[in-house]
């Protein structure tokens, strides 16, 4: 069997800046075992598959070890296909996640917006080891989203220096732990560490971006505003606070295209 795939940074004008992720354009879903095993051997924070169906876009994404509820990177990579690859829409792309609902893409120029979910954060007590996994003490905590925990941290430059003990990371309760400040250049900054799920550091992550607009937006008094991921590929994310939905603007840059062949015995896997 043979699959068209790609490979889109995301959240960036540059190629090698912003978050890498796979798409993959099917025509009828493949098993989730199948879909696993690609997105392992891509070895990428997450891989997108996607169906025509019904007038929108079905889409499920993976990362190397597990499905996820929400991503951002891979939807804006998948848009970015099927508007410039594939060349199936022209402005605005409907997604359905049987596990995040309704996911809008609008293009805007160069740029892709994300409508998604708003999910606010609980403030929480300090997590036990959190602060010593990190290498910081927070201000504040939050969680949100189910398996997510938020730390508010002085500054953009106590997060840029932050190097994780990725060991002690993984036994944290929580599969994603996000830390954020006030921004120098950019109205706020965070990082994002995984390794329970395979993703040591996700160079630019958009889900979270579900639950820190609304926050910074409240603290700062304004409802659209800039925000930089800090990773070392680094990644632009052009926000808006939008009553209970948020919009997540970005660009994207192919890396390659091509195909990938699975052997002849997953044939099976597909479903009827």
């Amino acid at each position: 069997m043979k699959l068209q795939i790609f490979q889109v940074d995301a959240f960036t004008s540059k190629l090698f800046g912003g978050n890498p992720a796979a798409v993959v354009p099917l025509a009828d879903w493949l098993s989730d075992e199948l879909m696993l095993d690609i997105a392992a051997e891509n070895n990428l924070s997450e891989t997108a598959f996607f169906v025509p169906e019904n007038g929108r876009y079905s889409i499920r994404w993976f990362t190397p070890a597990i499905e996820v509820d929400l991503c951002g990177h891979a939807p804006l990579a998948t848009s970015h296909v099927i508007f410039n690859e594939l060349k199936l829409e022209t402005e605005q792309i409907n997604f359905h996640s049987d596990r995040s609902g309704s996911l809008g893409v609008v293009k805007d120029g160069e740029r892709l917006v994300l409508d998604f979910p708003l999910y606010p954060m609980k403030e929480i007590k300090q997590v036990a080891g959190l602060a010593e996994a990190v290498g910081a003490k927070p201000k504040q905590s939050w969680e949100a989203q189910g398996n997510m925990v938020f730390m508010l941290l002085d500054s953009e430059v106590q997060i840029k220096a932050l190097q994780p003990d990725m060991s002690l990371l993984a036994k944290i309760p929580y599969d994603e732990v996000i830390v954020t400040a006030k921004g120098e250049t950019s109205d706020f900054v965070s990082r994002m560490f995984a390794p329970r799920i395979g993703i040591p550091e996700d160079p630019v992550t958009g889900a979270i971006h579900c639950s820190l607009i609304p926050y910074w937006a409240r603290e700062l008094g304004k409802t659209e505003l800039f925000a930089r991921q800090v990773s070392k590929r680094g990644g632009e994310l052009f926000c808006q606070h939008a009553g209970d939905r948020v919009k997540i603007g970005g660009q994207a840059v192919t890396y390659f295209k091509g195909e990938i062949f699975v052997e002849e015995n997953f044939q099976n896997a597909i479903r009827s």
